[in-house]
């Protein structure tokens, strides 16, 4: 194990660090050809790209997780090896996953700890390392408690914990991946302060995200990954987010505000299709996860859920569809009470659900993409003739919903599990939004899809609510619930904090409630 780490500020730092020609393949998949960038010291480097483009192979290569087949990693114009996280640490090497890697049960300086011993011996100074994570804490703005839990923390404050324990280790060039995914507006903002300040300072960044505003709001230079080949590097500023995207996918993309300008809000006098009231429920331990909540979705309207992860939005998802259950409430489905109906009863009364764990809960993997596409609906027509699956009726509108929603497979009989996810999403898409229903719950319908399969299905869900169909979006994509939303909810703590029209709340008053700030509290 390493020797506990303190930073040197006069330290030399990572000058350059530089991948030549690098090359990576997998059985069947090229994932990185002959990739070469470079990052310098004092800059933010944005590393964009599609699912799929290769950007995790080459990351996981400069943190020594894999070995490159072809090409070489340089630092200061020198060759080195990396054949581990600990040789990347070791020669200043930090990256910041997008999911943690900490131990819930312990401290924060517990977990910052992690791996040390000190030159002194065996036995590590808490108190020292405590102090330590202060100054580090102070000196970056990134505000935490040592002797805090960690897993009483909110994520934010974790992230910042990742941080601090990269730079105690002595980090010279830190890896961020999609650093902004699970943060409030005010954490992104405070978040930037800190990359700022270290990018001031001479540390080398490379800032992986899918938000194209972020690029230029924060990086120096930009490389752009397609089918595991670099086809662009540029200054940040020389690129608007139309250029970004067409880089990214080879064709042009919309990246404004996805909704027309000229469809007509809802009207207060459509009909409501769906209407909860006062529902609550409990974990399988007992602990409230939903408390009052209570809403009414009109014919035509897209209500958006914004909230940080595991504030109430899957079990709100799950007790719409019948999959959890409530302790209080009622839930109508145009008209009809659905409160204790199955979830096969609410699908046959209008409700279709994505769910937001689209490979465990809206797939069977082994299955192929016809099979996939009939589920729940195999035991009726037009599927079936009684007991009996009608196969070649299965085949004929299996291809035609392929064609449809535009998915990407070999053939109808390929495992749903070699498809890319974005595929997989529009398979759940085609399934749900082929019974033309009532009610639509979609949770997190973009998560980890790439920006030309985000941009259909936005298209899809602005064109179901033109149909008529009420759609409960929950979504920790903040973009996302403002672009599509008709009005806006913000869930904290398994509440409701506030219903608004999507006209009438700013970006930063969401954030703050997300935040758990009272709505007519200011921030301080």
């Amino acid at each position: 194990m390493p020797a506990l780490a303190e930073h040197n500020p006069n330290a030399p730092r990572i000058q350059t660090l530089e991948l030549r020609g690098v090359t990576k393949a997998f059985p069947g998949v090229l994932a990185n050809d002959q990739v070469s960038l470079d990052v310098r010291s004092g800059e933010i480097l944005a590393l964009l790209g599609e699912n799929g483009a290769g950007k995790s192979t080459l990351m996981k290569i400069l943190y020594g997780l894999y070995q490159p087949d072809v090409g070489e990693i340089l630092m200061n114009g020198q060759p080195v090896t990396i054949r581990s996280p600990q040789d990347a640490i070791n020669l200043g090497i930090g990256m910041i996953h997008q999911h943690f890697m900490l131990v819930p049960e312990l401290t924060v300086a517990e977990n910052i700890a992690l791996g040390l011993k000190s030159s002194r011996g065996l036995l590590l100074d808490l108190d020292r390392v405590a102090a330590r994570v202060t100054t580090l804490a102070q000196t970056y703005g990134l505000k935490v408690d040592p002797a805090a839990r960690v897993g009483s923390l909110a994520v934010g404050q974790q992230q910042r914990v990742e941080i601090i324990k990269a730079l105690y280790r002595g980090a010279d060039l830190l890896v961020l991946d999609e650093p902004t995914a699970v943060l409030t507006p005010q954490e992104v903002d405070d978040l930037f302060r800190t990359l700022k300040q270290m990018r001031a300072e001479g540390y080398a960044l490379i800032f992986i995200s899918h938000k194209l505003h972020e690029i230029s709001d924060l990086c120096d230079r930009v490389t752009v990954l397609r089918g595991g080949r670099v086809v662009g590097t540029n200054p940040a500023a020389s690129m608007t987010r139309a250029d970004l995207a067409r880089l990214m996918v080879g064709h042009e993309v919309s990246t404004g505000q996805r909704r027309a300008s000229h469809i007509a809000a809802t009207s207060a006098s459509a009909e409501v299709r769906l209407r909860l009231s006062d529902i609550s429920a409990t974990n399988e331990h007992g602990t409230p996860v939903l408390q009052g909540i209570s809403f009414d979705i009109r014919q035509g309207e897209i209500l958006g859920v914004a909230g940080v992860s595991g504030n109430g939005q899957r079990e709100l998802a799950e007790v719409i569809a019948g999959l959890h259950p409530i302790t209080t409430g009622t839930i109508l489905l145009d008209g009809r009470n659905v409160t204790s109906a199955t979830p096969e009863a609410r699908m046959l009364a209008g409700c279709s659900y994505i769910p937001e764990e689209r490979m465990r809960d809206g797939t069977i993997l082994p299955f192929d993409v016809s099979e996939n596409l009939i589920l729940r609906d195999h035991a009726y027509a037009p599927y079936a003739q009684g007991v009996l699956l009608r196969w070649r009726t299965i085949a004929s509108i299996g291809q035609q919903l392929v064609q449809r929603f535009r998915v990407k497979t070999p053939t109808l009989k390929t495992p749903i599990q070699n498809l890319s996810g974005g595929n997989i999403q529009k398979v759940i898409m085609a399934r749900e939004l082929s019974r033309q229903p009532a009610v639509l719950v979609a949770a997190q319908p973009t998560r980890g899809v790439d920006i030309g399969a985000t941009e259909y299905i936005h298209q899809l869900l602005l064109g179901l609510r033109e149909q008529g169909a009420a759609i409960v979006l929950l979504s920790e994509d903040l973009d996302e619930v403002l672009d599509l939303s008709d009005r806006v909810a913000v869930m904290f703590a398994g509440r409701i904090v506030t219903i608004v029209p999507r006209n009438q709340i700013e970006r930063s008053q969401i954030g703050l409630l997300m935040a758990g700030v009272p709505p007519d509290s200011e921030a301080t």
